[in-house]
């Protein structure tokens, strides 16, 4: 912790039923050393008094650009120059929208537009609103803007609902804010060790998926599978170590993305979704790797409102199901020249013969196999064990070991190739 220590950050407090748990964030913030200056929406002293985050952090929280009785101007510029970083959790979809098309209609708008420091968006909302196209659009112009997305968790949400749009908890938004200067820290570490260094990937343009798909049967339930992200993670967090240029597409997951100034992030939510921001990206990349476990069916006809039994004796629901693009197949085919592709395969049975009828049939440069049989490997675990065979014919086997070194081993396998 001793990375944010003593570090400028500015937390901005929008109107959303989760502004209680910015009280919680503040806590961990200042405990850890940092000093917060709380800066609130009009709509958020709604929800949480402005007193509560004055104690915490024992500074006045602002909320306007002037004190009407003594004429005192908060200056929007001096406050954004001033933080090393600005977090805002809760954003509410409007504040993210403000964000997007540079809208300044209250003091926590005027600060972000005067910012240079990296900003930190921790959205919460309800389901149907985190999944509109307008605010999916929004927050794919952030990304665009470099800052770093912490995705909502899936959750039960104030409507009732159960699904993606809950704020990430306190505890893991200060493991991201950490992570970040700790990064940063190492950056100028390594930086004043060797000038000259650089990673095996430096200019190169990679984009990684990650995680599920949700193929929604009604507003409220989805057909998807146990995926986490965290392979997916790793190999972008690595890939950009290396000194790449990561673009991460990823579905809904429950841990926190990779937080580094090389990555960014785009969160979506179905198999459609995925191939439609794949295909905006994959024409520049250099590298694709998809470890994201996408649905190969969904619902032919979604239900509009949540599927109600017929009476206690329903017999049961009969779903029918479409094939899902193959995303991987459909990238394969519109491949360019010198663009090297990676694809994963987890298998139940006769596994390396379908890993390489898959290596073949989608055209890839290395398939990635794990197994369901072996123990700590494949959904959910921090570790893998996994076999790796390129377009040459060539297998590398490893062992069980973590995540993040079965990463490594890959980046090498991938420049080595390269190279």
């Amino acid at each position: 912790m001793e990375t944010i220590k003593g570090k400028h950050i500015i937390l901005g407090v929008c109107g959303s039923i989760a502004a209680y748990k910015a009280a919680f964030l503040l806590r961990l913030l200042t405990k850890a050393g940092a000093e917060v200056q709380v800066v609130m929406t009009p709509d958020a002293v709604n929800f949480v008094g402005p007193l509560t985050f004055s104690t915490l952090s024992d500074r006045p929280v602002l909320v306007d650009y002037f004190d009407e009785k003594t004429g005192e101007w908060n200056n929007h510029v001096h406050l954004a120059l001033w933080a090393d970083l600005i977090v805002i959790a809760p954003a509410s979809a409007n504040t993210l929208s403000k964000f997007a098309y540079g809208g300044c209609d209250n003091l926590l708008t005027a600060i972000y537009l005067s910012a240079r420091s990296p900003v930190f968006l921790a959205p919460a909302m309800d389901l149907d609103m985190w999944k509109h196209p307008a605010t999916q659009a929004n927050i794919g112009t952030l990304l665009s803007y470099g800052h770093q997305l912490i995705s909502p968790e899936i959750g039960e949400l104030a409507s009732g609902l159960v699904g993606e749009g809950r704020l990430a908890e306190p505890e893991e938004i200060l493991r991201v804010l950490i992570q970040h200067f700790e990064n940063q820290a190492n950056t100028a570490i390594q930086s004043g060790k060797n000038e000259d260094s650089k990673g095996s990937l430096v200019g190169k343009r990679i984009l990684v998926t990650a995680g599920p798909t949700y193929e929604a049967i009604d507003p409220v339930r989805f057909i998807g599978n146990h995926s986490s992200g965290k392979m997916g993670f790793a190999m972008a967090g690595e890939m950009a170590a290396q000194g790449a240029e990561v673009v991460l597409v990823h579905g809904p997951v429950a841990v926190a993305t990779p937080v580094h100034p090389l990555i960014r992030t785009q969160a979506v939510t179905s198999a459609v979704e995925m191939l439609q921001a794949c295909l905006k990206e994959f024409e520049g990349v250099d590298i694709l790797v998809m470890a994201a476990a996408v649905a190969d069916y969904t619902p032919s006809d979604p239900a509009a409102q949540k599927i109600k039994k017929t009476s206690d004796q329903d017999e049961g629901l009969v779903i029918s199901l479409k094939k899902t693009t193959d995303i991987l197949s459909e990238l394969s085919q519109r491949r360019n020249d010198g663009q090297f592709l990676v694809g994963f395969a987890l298998e139940t049975e006769n596994e390396e013969v379908h890993a390489l009828s898959k290596l073949k049939k989608k055209n890839l440069d290395m398939i990635v196999l794990n197994s369901l049989r072996d123990e700590g490997a494949g959904f959910g675990t921090d570790t893998n064990k996994i076999t790796v065979f390129d377009r040459y014919g060539r297998r590398n086997q490893f062992p069980l070991q973590s995540k993040k070194q079965v990463a490594a081993d890959l980046v090498r396998l991938i420049s080595d190739q390269l190279g």
